[in-house]
């Protein structure tokens, strides 16, 4: 399959649920590709690929920074495949050792992200992944959260982006990669 197929088989996986979490959303359920190993492969693939420069060599990280809960789904296969290690970003009140945290505002109220104290050292090259790229709230508190603890991020990578949601706005000069895309939300 080209990249073209591929994309068009994941959404066409994709679960949309109408009117939820609220009337006028349309939830974008990724479980679907993640419960199929073949999709989850396809999905894998396509990360993978925009983690190569211009000449299709690999990307160099240390860490792949992965936000709760899907995310984390995303980040440790793909540190699995890659190399390097896991940062977990998490909702507050569940990681066990010293941490770090940022506040920061949703559309519709406010929410916190931490990560240990330990899990990006100082000048280490990270990749941040989430699932989806909405309005962009929640992976620019990752992304701030990863520079406070001295992290360089060398890219933001998502498997569905909203565009019309316009979270790349919020998200500024990072360099910003996803795979699929629909309209509408």
């Amino acid at each position: 399959m080209n990249q073209e197929e591929t994309v068009q088989h994941l959404k066409n996986v994709t679960r949309s649920i109408p009117d939820y979490p609220k009337p006028g959303i349309v939830f974008r359920d990724l479980t679907t590709i993640f419960q199929d190993g073949k999709s989850f492969s396809m999905a894998l693939d396509s990360l993978m690929n925009c983690l190569k420069d211009e000449n299709s060599e690999p990307t160099t990280f240390d860490k792949l920074a992965g936000i709760e809960a899907r995310g984390f789904v995303l980040a440790g296969a793909l540190a699995a495949k890659l190399g390097g290690g896991v940062a977990l970003l998490r909702k507050p009140g569940k990681l066990p050792y010293k941490k770090r945290g940022i506040e920061y505002k949703l559309e519709y109220g406010e929410d916190a992200l931490e990560m240990h104290v330990d899990a990006i050292q100082p000048g280490e090259r990270v990749i941040v992944v989430d699932d989806l790229l909405a309005t962009g709230g929640t992976a620019e508190a990752g992304c701030k959260l990863v520079e406070e603890a001295g992290g360089e991020i060398i890219k933001v990578l998502f498997l569905v982006e909203l565009p019309e949601l316009e979270g790349r706005k919020r998200l500024g000069n990072y360099d910003i990669d996803s795979i699929i895309t629909f309209e509408g939300h």
